[in-house]
């Protein structure tokens, strides 16, 4: 899906109008007719693309690093999850990642419990291996309880994702609409100090508006 044109120079060789513009197609096709990229949001297209493309050159310019994960910050409604969606249609088979909603990961933990926590880290308990992961809409999630026990299930399972990057390159990708402050009132400092070295912050303007209306 991502056109390219031959260059003898180190230049990046992608043509990216053309990419956004087959992704928007692809957006109409799974979204419906009414789906659109909004002319304020091409600086992040432009970074999303750029990193699952896996673009060295642009990446560089645009100061990501090709070896963490993404964390896609924005207000409610702006296509954060669209965008994740979207995305795996240009992302190598080697970095496909399914999208895994944190409120459901909670409901699984009140099910499973604990074990829930190494599904999404280290995958030993169900023997799938560990892989990446996007984590959608952290935050929405809220502190359970099981057996009595209050646990911050995002918060283990993000800081055992941390642990499986430094040791195996295994990326995760996040996206949310709380701000930096917000997930550390929520989760502690300790992950958000993780989520530098985890991920690229990549953030919708102040100028996107919710695209549900």
């Amino acid at each position: 899906m991502a056109p390219q044109q031959n260059h003898p120079d180190d230049k990046s060789t992608f043509d990216y109008p053309k990419i956004i513009a087959l992704l928007e197609q692809q957006g109409k096709k799974l979204f419906g007719q009414h789906f659109h990229f909004r002319q304020q949001d091409q600086p992040t297209l432009l970074q999303l693309a750029v990193y699952f493309l896996q673009d060295q050159t642009k990446a560089t310019e645009l100061k990501i690093n090709l070896h963490k994960g993404i964390l896609l910050s924005g207000p409610i409604g702006c296509g954060k999850t669209s965008l994740m969606t979207l995305m795996r249609h240009i992302t190598p088979p080697q970095n496909n990642y399914p999208l895994k909603s944190c409120r459901d990961i909670t409901f699984e933990f009140i099910k499973h419990g604990y074990d829930i926590i190494h599904r999404y880290s280290d995958g030993i308990i169900y023997e799938t291996g560990a892989k990446n992961y996007c984590f959608d809409d952290l935050g929405v999630e809220n502190n359970i309880k099981y057996y009595g026990n209050e646990c911050n299930v995002m918060a283990e399972i993000l800081l055992s994702r941390y642990d499986l990057y430094v040791r195996k390159k295994i990326k995760t990708h996040i996206t949310t609409n709380l701000s930096a402050t917000e997930i550390e009132n929520f989760y502690g400092n300790r992950v958000r100090s993780r989520l530098r070295e985890l991920c690229n912050l990549i953030a919708f303007t102040n100028a996107t508006v919710d695209k549900r209306k």
